[in-house]
C-alpha cells in the first residue's frame, strides 16, 4: 500500500499564496510503482475535481481554472508532491486531496482544508 499524507493547508487572504505538500510512503515495492500523484480538490456540495497531475517524468496538467496560478511540482527522491498556489481567490477554498497512481491502483490522502477569505 501506499500512504499520502498532505499538510500545508490553512487560511487565507484573496490574492495570497499557500503550498500544499504530500509524502508518499510505504513499501519499497509500491513506492517505486508510483506513476503519476496529483492535487484534486472539493468545494462544499461540489464533486470532486482534478486540480494538477504530475508524471514521474516530469509531464504536468492543470485544470483551466488553476492554470497560470497553481504550480505542481515533485521530488521523486523524497517521495513528495507540491502544490504552490498563487492568486488564490475565494473559489479556491475547498479540501484539496493528494492521490498517486501505483501499479494501477490508487491511493489518497485524507485531505487538508484551504480556506480563501475575502
Amino acid at each position: 500500500q501506499v500512504q499520502l499524507v498532505e499538510s500545508g493547508g490553512g487560511l487565507v487572504q484573496v490574492g495570497g499564496s499557500l503550498r500544499l505538500s504530500c509524502k508518499a510512503s510505504g513499501s519499497i515495492f509500491s513506492i517505486n510503482g508510483i506513476n503519476r500523484m496529483g492535487w484534486h480538490r472539493q468545494a462544499p456540495g461540489k464533486q470532486r475535481e482534478l486540480v494538477a497531475t504530475i508524471t514521474s517524468g516530469g509531464s504536468t496538467n492543470y485544470a483551466d481554472s488553476v492554470k497560470g496560478r497553481f504550480t505542481i511540482s515533485r521530488d521523486n527522491a523524497e517521495n513528495t508532491v507540491y502544490l504552490q498556489m498563487n492568486s488564490l481567490k475565494p473559489e479556491d477554498t475547498a479540501v484539496y486531496y493528494c492521490n498517486a497512481e501505483w501499479w494501477r491502483l490508487t491511493s489518497w490522502g485524507q485531505g487538508t482544508q484551504v480556506t480563501v477569505s475575502s
